[in-house]
């Protein structure tokens, strides 16, 4: 069985390459892992599918070289995408912060219409094949699956994903057959996921929501910060923030889910970061003044959500009874209240696993990659896009927009 193309991976990506590709006339083949391609589209943005977003620009990327990807989102950027998906019929509708979403607030939509176009273009879709080797040369190249089946190509798009949710197909893969291709491989490990934490208060505080200031720390050193809702879970930290943070724990972590390997892993929580420390002490002093008699925990009522109150006075070594009037506070433990509220210190022990991070961090070395066509250095024919390089971007779109722009890219100058 014989192609022009052959694009291993069915994912965002592989999808976009395999029309861009066929529709400047190339005979594509598309070889799935899965049972159908698109699983893990249908989960993104918690299967709303969030396309793309207005603030895409390198620096809402990572990696080892994140400028890297600033030819191919030149080449295909966001009002490209956009023409690309309302051409295909579907429109989209602007969130907060720059998010754009489909209208139909369906991740299914996206993926009928790009199922639709590659079979309008007469793309070969075959599923359940689990490539395990790639051999030969630039214009005869030969796909080996698991089970033994052979499929050439005159040339090679890889887009088989990172390791991220490998129940929805992406399982690694695509790095085993770029590194037996000569490919450096910067170590992948799971980001945009929840962080885990050994802190003994996280049962009494699953399922509470705070608005804060976040920053995480490495060894004593200010890695990375952001702002939005935090959410406490049973096992550690999620929410936005978190998520966005996480890459630089995972980084220390040596993978996630194993520990830190005696990095030193802290996130620190801002519960006022509208406020100074010291005018975060008057307010308290005020409502203490107000009512001196009011029991301590509830003095705090309205101000901290209710379950947070006795941890955090603990946290900030207040032995007093809980029952026993507030006016009994000293200005000096008002003070340290009120640091703990500016600055929550909660040791992390690592993420969680690859199954529920949203994209992986690390991959194929870009700098063995020409970012103008995205086609290898080192095997000429052989083209990448999607998750599978060494580039992850920001949670809110930013990771489909690297999806469809490196599809793009590579499908034409494959096809070219």
């Amino acid at each position: 069985m014989n192609s022009n193309i052959a694009i291993i991976g069915g994912g965002a990506a592989g999808m976009v390459a395999a029309i861009a590709a066929g529709r400047l006339g190339a005979r594509v083949r598309v070889l799935e892992r899965m049972s159908r391609v698109g699983k893990k589209l249908l989960a993104t943005g918690n299967g709303r599918c969030n396309l793309t977003n207005l603030n895409v620009d390198a620096s809402r990327y990572h990696g080892g070289r994140p400028l890297f990807v600033r030819d191919a989102l030149e080449q295909f950027g966001v009002q490209k995408t956009l023409t690309f998906f309302e051409e295909l019929g579907v429109l989209t509708r602007v969130e907060e912060d720059g998010q754009l979403f489909p209208i139909t607030h369906q991740a299914s939509s996206v993926l009928d219409v790009l199922r639709y176009e590659m079979e309008r273009l007469g793309v070969e879709v075959v599923c359940d094949v689990n490539v395990q080797k790639v051999s030969g040369a630039a214009g005869r190249f030969v796909c080996t699956s698991t089970d033994g089946r052979e499929f050439a190509g005159g040339k090679i798009i890889l887009a088989a994903g990172g390791k991220s949710s490998p129940n929805l197909g992406s399982n690694g893969g695509g790095f085993k057959l770029a590194e037996a291709l000569g490919h450096r491989i910067e170590r992948p490990v799971p980001a945009l996921v929840q962080l885990k934490s050994d802190a003994p208060y996280l049962k009494h505080l699953a399922g509470v929501r705070v608005e804060a200031g976040v920053d995480v720390f490495i060894n004593h050193e200010a890695k990375d910060r952001d702002r939005g809702e935090i959410l406490f879970t049973d096992y550690g930290l999620s929410g936005p923030p978190i998520l966005k943070l996480s890459r630089a724990v995972a980084c220390a972590a040596g993978g996630g889910a194993a520990g830190g390997g005696g990095a030193a892993m802290v996130v620190r929580i801002d519960l006022f970061p509208e406020m100074e420390e010291a005018a975060l002490a008057a307010l308290i002093a005020q409502r203490i003044a107000r009512d001196p008699a009011k029991p301590l925990e509830l003095s705090f009522v309205g101000l901290l959500p209710k379950r947070l109150i006795a941890v955090l006075l603990k946290e900030a070594g207040i032995q007093a009874d809980l029952q026993a009037g507030c006016g009994k506070l000293s200005k000096t433990e008002i003070g340290a209240i009120a640091a703990r509220l500016k600055a929550w210190e909660i040791a992390v022990s690592g993420t969680q696993s690859w199954m529920t991070s949203q994209v992986t961090a690390g991959g194929v070395d870009v700098r063995q990659i020409d970012s103008r066509t995205l086609e290898s250095k080192l095997v000429p024919g052989l083209y990448f896009a999607g998750e599978v390089f060494d580039i992850d971007g920001d949670c809110g779109g930013y990771n489909l927009q690297w999806a469809w722009s490196s599809g793009y890219v590579a499908g034409v100058h494959a096809a070219g």
